[in-house]
């Protein structure tokens, strides 16, 4: 058998080429992702749950920059409940703060992490997957439709005019017979080798890195439901309306007090100096009059 003369066959060299160029595309992109899924849990471990509320904007900085996961962190942004608190005033006129819920001391988010960072949005639509599985298919095809093109070609060639013409025919025939049955042993090979190593590469370089990088997000980001916190906002309400009721119904005492309290503090000792000072003037008065020496009421009778 002539190998050399086989593997010259244009119909096997188109066959192994798209095999060799499907495979190097398939393992760069795999590469690819795994490259940017390593650098995404490097980047997320060095984070704890208790230094989200001080370090988020670290973390937003870097998320919102990185093309790679820019999409999927900023609808995953729109999720998240931020512990925040309300400054109050205290005594002395001190400002104090007081937590909004309870329940919520970190940073949450009320949708599963991942739902937003799965498999589509971190492997499968950084490249043209939909390519890379129809590539198995188009290698199956390539034999058959190869094999029937050869045949169809051999047939062709068969002359019949002479003897010695009808048996380098049908010589040339079988060589062709064999050649168009290797384009369907290639391509069928190749579509099961392809469909190996790709299975193979896509688990240990795309699915293992995915999976390290959905655990730590999901220990990182607490997931509480919406429902659940809009409770707890509704129990804190409460505990202020009862709160802003009993302030209510204290105000008339309280009003009460601070009246008379500053009544007695600040009106009595005003009204007790302009008695004192009205005395003092009668007083200053008298002494006037009973230093004149003629009464002016006397004069005038």
């Amino acid at each position: 058998m002539n190998w050399m003369h086989i593997f010259t066959d244009i119909p096997i060299l188109l066959v192994l080429t798209l095999f060799l160029c499907s495979l190097i595309f398939c393992v760069s992109k795999y590469l690819y992702v795994s490259k940017n899924l390593k650098l995404f849990y490097m980047f997320i471990s060095n984070f704890k749950k208790t230094d989200l509320n001080f370090r988020f904007k670290e973390i937003d900085e870097w998320m919102s920059y990185n093309p790679y996961v820019s999409a999927a962190w900023l609808e995953f942004k729109n999720t998240l409940v931020f512990s925040e608190s309300i400054p109050l005033k205290g005594q002395n006129n001190n400002l104090t703060y007081k937590e909004v819920s309870t329940t919520v001391q970190n940073i949450q988010t009320t949708v599963d992490p991942l739902y937003f960072f799965d498999e589509e949005s971190l492997i499968t639509s950084k490249f043209n997957y939909k390519f890379i599985q129809s590539v198995a298919t188009i290698l199956t095809g390539c034999g058959p439709l190869f094999t029937f093109l050869n045949i169809a070609i051999a047939f062709g060639k068969i002359d019949f005019s002479s003897q010695e013409q009808t048996i380098l025919s049908v010589a040339g025939l079988m060589s062709s017979m064999q050649v168009a049955a290797l384009v369907s042993v290639f391509a069928v090979g190749s579509s099961l080798i392809f469909i190996i190593v790709e299975k193979l590469s896509y688990n240990v370089l795309c699915k293992k890195p995915l999976y390290a990088v959905q655990d730590r997000i999901a220990k990182l980001f607490d997931n509480i439901s919406s429902e659940k916190f809009l409770l707890e906002l509704l129990k804190e309400t409460k505990i202020q309306n009862n709160a802003l009721q009993h302030l209510i119904g204290e105000l008339p005492d309280n009003f009460k007090i601070a009246l008379n309290s500053g009544i007695a503090g600040n009106l009595v000792p005003y009204l007790e100096n302009l008695i004192y000072g009205m005395n003092l003037l009668n007083k200053q008065m008298k002494e006037v009059a009973k230093s004149n020496k003629k009464d002016d009421v006397d004069e005038l009778f």
